[in-house]
């Protein structure tokens, strides 16, 4: 159990039989009654946000999440394989489980698969990823860093903007939270 007073962005809680993260609170004292928490709380599984009050100290279950390392090691037809790093057990993922985060998965790729009791909740990318350029249009000798973007189509199949200077063969590093370009590699 954790108290409404602990509540701090990130925290996950259990709610209507569903796990729920603290995306924003605020610890409201009026001058007249009791004190309050307003929250905004965003669906693990279905992405949804509720806006949410409770009293101050009101207790609610704390979710139980378990984090494993693992490693992408083959897709299976639309299944995603994926190692465990420490028992060497494998497990399944649709790409439904992953959602978007598949288009950064590239094979031998370590990630953290976040689980609620036997509920695989999300797939955790690195921050980052370096990717190779496989689809793009040529750059033109004088095109600077600063002159503009165009799209590249990398390894994986993922779309993102790059700079002009960007050719095919180019290794460049991807923010995967943002989509955006970060650098050459």
């Amino acid at each position: 159990m954790i108290s409404s007073n602990d509540f701090r962005p990130g925290v996950s809680i259990e709610l209507d039989g569903a796990v729920w993260r603290v995306v924003e609170f605020l610890h409201v004292k009026p001058g007249k009654g009791s004190a309050f928490v307003r929250t905004k709380l965003k669906n693990v599984q279905t992405g949804n946000v509720i806006e949410r009050t409770f009293r101050a100290g009101e207790t609610v279950p704390q979710a139980t999440l378990e984090k494993r390392t693992m490693q992408h090691t083959y897709k299976d037809g639309e299944d995603y394989v994926f190692m465990d790093m420490e028992s060497y057990e494998e497990a399944r993922l649709t790409a439904a489980q992953i959602g978007d985060r598949a288009k950064y998965l590239k094979e031998g790729m370590e990630v953290n698969i976040v689980k609620w009791g036997e509920q695989v909740l999300e797939v955790e990318l690195p921050n980052s990823v370096v990717l190779e350029v496989v689809q793009t249009d040529p750059g033109v000798k004088g095109d600077t860093a600063t002159g503009g973007s165009k799209p590249a189509i990398v390894e994986t199949g993922a779309q993102v903007m790059v700079p002009l200077f960007i050719s095919v063969g180019d290794r460049i590093r991807i923010d995967t939270r943002s989509d955006t370009y970060l650098g050459r590699e």
